[in-house]
């Protein structure tokens, strides 16, 4: 039987994926938050192998950015 061959690091043209532990580190947030998230449709997109949730890196940064606060108005009316 043969070894397969070691793959390059980083995969050239694959994004990079983040397990729902990694999510949860990254976003400082516990892991069942983040399956709350994705229960109420309100978490960041994911890929599904098997039972294993991957995040891509790409689709996690768009839906953090969807997350911001809109800009304070700069109106002089508001005090």
């Amino acid at each position: 039987m043969t070894t397969p061959a070691p793959l390059p690091h980083p995969l050239t043209g694959l994004p990079p994926l983040l397990d729902i532990r990694e999510l949860s580190a990254y976003l400082g947030v516990p892991v069942s938050t983040i399956y709350d998230w994705r229960a109420r449709g309100l978490g960041p997109r994911a890929y599904r192998f098997g039972k294993h949730l991957k995040f891509a890196v790409a689709d996690v940064t768009v839906w953090i950015e969807a997350q911001r606060d809109p800009a304070p108005s700069s109106s002089p009316d508001r005090r």
